[in-house]
């Protein structure tokens, strides 16, 4: 038996992802519409209790067609888990498409067209779970809570626990820009510790009761996730869930790379 997400075909998300906005709303230039929206990842049955915000979707999540579900993913998925939260989760990025260039992401920080049709999702599932937590993954996705619990009723409202994090692929990002990554590690490592203490608790009923336990210095592989097959749409295989890296964008100039992503199943998961 296989479990799967069956998708957008429940009411208010259907009607959100029937609506979706287009290179009207998100400009060619500083997104890669050209790969479709990535809408979320998690529960959209009423059962969630903790809202992720993220930032934008990568080449995994092209693919994948849920969010979060690369480096990125696997590294929050093994923080909700040391809530106790396993499947009580509903995720929504900060954009609907994938960033493309430098400085895209805070160019459009502040879009309304794109805030509200972003504010459409979270007051959607605001309504529809009891949410007792949100996180935020980084600064813009920080910048679109912040935006929505300004602006919108469901916002206003909201009195559970929120969190913003340093986003999980920053020490790879900051070791990309000649930072040391086992510092830049360590501090984003010392901030989830510093989120996990203020949110133990927070989350009744949590899906798995565990003991809190820490983050240290560097990541383990028991601090990673691996994401659950009931995220996912139908059929994708196993090693789409793998905790090694399977998709990256390749070119040899910059219309190329956006134009291409490779995919490759991981060695140790392809058949003997």
């Amino acid at each position: 038996m296989h479990d799967f997400d069956p998708g957008y075909g429940r009411e208010p998300y259907a009607s959100l992802v029937r609506r979706h906005p287009g290179d009207e709303t998100y400009p060619s230039g500083d997104f890669r519409t050209e790969w479709g929206p990535v809408f979320h990842r998690g529960r959209l049955d009423g059962t969630a209790k903790v809202l992720v915000i993220g930032q934008d979707p990568a080449a995994h999540e092209a693919i994948a067609r849920r969010i979060l579900v690369g480096t990125a993913g696997r590294r929050i998925q093994g923080f909700l888990a040391k809530l106790g939260v396993t499947a009580g989760y509903t995720m929504v990025n900060t954009y609907l498409y994938s960033v493309y260039g430098q400085h895209g992401g805070n160019a459009h920080a502040h879009d309304q067209a794109i805030a509200d049709y972003r504010n459409a999702w979270l007051d959607a599932v605001m309504a529809d779970n009891d949410i007792h937590v949100v996180v935020a993954l980084g600064s813009l996705a920080d910048t679109a809570y912040q935006a929505w619990k300004s602006t919108s009723p469901h916002g206003t409202s909201y009195t559970g626990a929120y969190r913003h994090i340093i986003h999980p692929t920053y020490p790879d990002s900051a070791a990309a820009s000649g930072t040391d990554r086992a510092q830049a590690m360590a501090k984003m490592l010392a901030d989830w510790n510093a989120a996990l203490d203020a949110l133990a608790g927070a989350v009744p009923n949590p899906d798995t009761p565990t003991p809190l336990v820490r983050y240290g210095s560097d990541l383990t592989p028991a601090d990673l996730a691996v994401i659950p097959e009931a995220d996912l749409p139908p059929g994708l295989p196993a090693w789409m869930r793998s905790d090694e890296p399977w998709a990256s964008r390749q070119g040899a100039t910059p219309a190329e790379k956006r134009a291409t992503i490779l995919v490759r199943i991981p060695e140790d998961e392809r058949p003997a």
